[in-house]
């Protein structure tokens, strides 16, 4: 009775004040029990595959440990406490995979119910997910997928088939790839898988532009797209050479450089052959050298006028008549002479510079003075002239050949990025612990005083 009659003599108006401040005193310390019991959440990893999110979610649950998923399921956050822990026993289950199964396909597999057949086609996809494995730890790529063609030789059979791969790379902030990155990516795959070369590896970025094709067409002719990927190498070297030389000295990031390069893609071979008609050698001698004598005598005893003749009976020496002598001598000489023969074949391959366009863009001087301000120093005409004397010595500037140089002093704009500084602790509390404690105090305080 004494608190009904409490309650009628507060009336209507303190009652309905009284039960406001009572329901909001209680949510006040709810949500204070609430803020308090909710455990600090940590990234746990970042730039998941939706595959590996899944796994790694489902092991979350099974370990009942409280989770986040956030950034369309790319990244995930647990207890600051458990990030750890949950690494190494992830790290045990082959997570993440980024998506990709490697050498760990053979741990789940039972071997005396496998086939021929099945075993090959793992050992494909492990040698396809270790190389994305491997590609994605470039610092410029963010995913990577490896495709390989690993032709069986057929029994009986004459020829042999050349493996291929194909690589779809996607870059980080949709960068282009270098192409010394594309070369470093070609020789990574070769080199991991027998047989295969080079000139049968093609990279493919995600939005379809391609990267490396063969190096070499079917007609053994250099590609149209393999002669514009040497001219833009040539053109990065460059660039690349002189950007690192020139900031030795106007200091890092206040020199940009641009190369344009003409190049002549045309293959040209001569020969030649020259005979010297003075330089004769004697090579070969041949004589041949022949004698002969040739007598003819009468032997006739026919009774003629002649033969009756007193000188002729006299003869004693003759008796057989007349005799006729025929001698000869003949002597041939053959001499073969080699005529000095000089051949000269000289090859020109493909690639020569015809003409370089070279534009250099310096930063100027920047000074802080005493009051803190920037001030702007643009640099004088005798440093240009020393940086486009380095410049030419660095391309191998050609007057004859038409080369043109640039080198333009202008001031760059600037680019505000906040420092990262390293965070520092007090009593071995982060600054992130210290404004969680001072949150808590302060709800204390005001709880304090909706009390009193």
């Amino acid at each position: 009775m004494r608190l009904l009659e409490f309650f009628n003599n507060l009336g209507p108006t303190r009652i309905a004040a009284m039960s406001a401040a009572a329901i909001l005193t209680l949510g006040f310390f709810i949500f204070i029990i609430g803020r308090v019991s909710t455990p600090d959440m940590s990234l746990l990893y970042s730039e998941l595959d939706i595959k590996d999110s899944g796994q790694i979610v489902s092991i979350l649950e099974q370990q009942n440990i409280p989770y986040e998923v956030r950034n369309n399921g790319s990244q995930i956050y647990i207890p600051s406490s458990n990030v750890q822990r949950i690494r190494l026993s992830l790290a045990q289950e082959g997570l993440p995979s980024g998506g990709s199964l490697g050498y760990e396909i053979f741990d789940r597999s039972d071997a005396l119910g496998t086939t021929n057949f099945v075993q090959n086609v793992n050992l494909v996809r492990a040698l396809e997910g270790e190389l994305a494995r491997t590609i994605r730890s470039f610092d410029s790529i963010e995913g990577a997928r490896v495709h390989l063609v690993l032709p069986r030789r057929e029994l009986f059979s004459r020829e042999t088939r050349t493996p291929s791969a194909s690589v779809i790379v996607k870059t980080r902030a949709n960068r282009r790839l270098e192409i010394s990155r594309v070369r470093a990516i070609q020789h990574l795959v070769a080199s991991a898988v027998d047989g295969l070369t080079t000139s049968k590896i093609s990279i493919v970025d995600d939005s379809g532009n391609l990267l490396a094709q063969s190096q070499e067409s079917e007609n053994g002719l250099a590609s149209a797209a393999t002669l514009e990927e040497a001219r833009l190498e040539t053109e990065s070297r460059l660039r690349s050479n002189i950007e690192r030389l020139i900031e030795r000295t106007v200091g890092f990031g206040k020199v940009r450089a641009e190369v344009s390069v003409d190049m002549d893609f045309d293959r040209v071979t001569e020969s030649d052959e020259t005979f010297d008609p003075l330089g004769q050698v004697e090579r070969s001698t041949q004589r041949i050298t022949e004698n002969s004598k040739e007598i003819e005598g009468s032997d006739d005893n026919t009774v003629t006028v002649a033969n009756n003749l007193p000188e002729t009976q006299a003869d004693e020496n003759n008796p057989g008549g007349p005799i006729n002598s025929i001698e000869t001598n003949r002597t041939e000489e053959t001499i073969n002479y080699e005529i000095t023969k000089s051949t000269t074949t000289r090859i020109q391959e493909s690639g020569d510079i015809e003409r370089l366009t070279v534009a250099v863009l310096v930063d100027g001087i920047q000074k802080i003075d005493e009051n803190g301000e920037v001030t702007y120093t643009p640099r004088t005409q005798e440093e240009l002239d020393k940086i486009a004397s380095l410049v030419r010595t660095t391309v191998g500037y050609d007057q004859e050949r038409g080369d043109q140089i640039e080198v333009i002093n202008m001031q760059f704009a600037s680019i505000d990025v906040p420092l990262q500084l390293k965070e520092t602790t007090f009593l071995g509390l982060t600054k992130k612990d210290i404004f969680k404690i001072a949150e808590i105090t302060m709800f204390l305080i005001i709880g304090i005083l909706i009390i009193l």
